[in-house]
């Protein structure tokens, strides 16, 4: 079974929850050592006294806080704890909100809740309250020594903690450089926005992400295999790769190729686009709601706003 990194409970009202929290990320990355180029040995780091030089071992590595030039008030785990008990044990939840208010730039990193104890009714009962309302729960966490905003999303049985970034830490889209709406100014016509919305139609599919995968490792190591049969192992390919050619400004037809793309779909030889059905009436008891592409934001310190993309589909 999976290690809790922290345990503690979901807390909403007069309701505590007992839970523990599991990382949700599996990472999956190829791992390179670094190398001495001029006897390919292994390169290793090592932790120091920085006054005597000598190396130091893990059990006698403290935590300091420098309050004053070479002065540290030193700290145990207990003591990050003993700061706020109630806070480094509680998932606390203080406001419930809609999960489409909330803009897909503010997602950082998600983790499992999952309940401790032999009574899960508690958690049973928070989960099919958020799938029902189709809401998520706003909270505050303490992991590592720093408070997190957190949303606590549910998805099928299993209730996320989906860690997000705080206002002032998302960068105002005013500092980029991008077109404005007016598209007459920017040369795009009708025709060639009915043939771009034409292709993404046909490019239109289920979400199913069990069909996606790193294909950059995989040609990655095909070059490390290759290297290996040829035996041409001790020393990086030095050759240039050619820098992608870049069209010339006023060049591309971009009508032309939308139009060669949208054939390649099938897309041509769909029917005229039609009027948006009607919503259907949402049942008494809806599903968890999936994870959703994420949108971007106009400023940091924007108010989250509703998306007009579709809702999360039902778990």
């Amino acid at each position: 079974m999976a290690r809790a990194i922290w345990k503690g409970n979901i807390s909403f009202g007069l309701v505590n929850i007992p839970v523990g929290l599991f990382s949700a990320e599996k990472p999956d990355e190829l791992s390179f050592r670094q190398l001495d180029r001029r006897n390919l040995a292994p390169v290793g780091y090592r932790k120091y006294n920085k006054a005597t030089g000598d190396e130091v071992e893990m059990d006698v590595i403290v935590k300091g806080y420098e309050y004053e030039s070479g002065h540290y008030v030193v700290l145990s785990d207990e003591d990050l704890r003993r700061a706020n008990p109630e806070k480094t044990q509680t998932v606390e939840i203080t406001d419930f909100v809609d999960l489409d208010d909330i803009d897909t730039v503010f997602y950082d990193k998600p983790y499992y809740l999952a309940p401790m104890g032999k009574n899960p009714k508690g958690y049973a009962l928070l989960r099919e309250a958020l799938k029902r309302t189709r809401k998520v729960g706003i909270a505050k966490v303490v992991i590592r020594s720093r408070e997190h905003l957190a949303a606590v999303v549910p998805q099928g049985d299993v209730l996320v903690l989906e860690i997000l970034r705080y206002p002032n830490e998302i960068r105002a889209t005013e500092e980029l450089e991008v077109p404005g709406e007016d598209l007459g100014a920017l040369g795009v016509n009708e025709r060639e926005l009915e043939m771009a919305e034409r292709l993404v139609e046909g490019m239109t599919a289920e979400w199913s992400p069990e069909k996606y995968h790193d294909s950059y490792r995989d040609d990655l190591m095909h070059l490390i295999h290759e290297r290996i049969e040829s035996g041409q192992t001790d020393a990086p390919d030095e050759t240039p790769v050619p820098e992608a050619a870049e069209s010339r400004e006023g060049v591309i037809d971009i009508m032309s190729l939308l139009k060669r793309s949208v054939e390649a779909t099938g897309g041509e030889k769909a029917a005229p686009r039609k009027a948006a059905a009607k919503p259907k009436a949402a049942s008494t008891a809806p599903s968890a709601a999936k994870p959703k592409p994420r949108k971007a934001t106009s400023a940091a310190t924007s108010k989250p706003r509703p998306s007009s993309a579709k809702k999360r589909k039902a778990a």
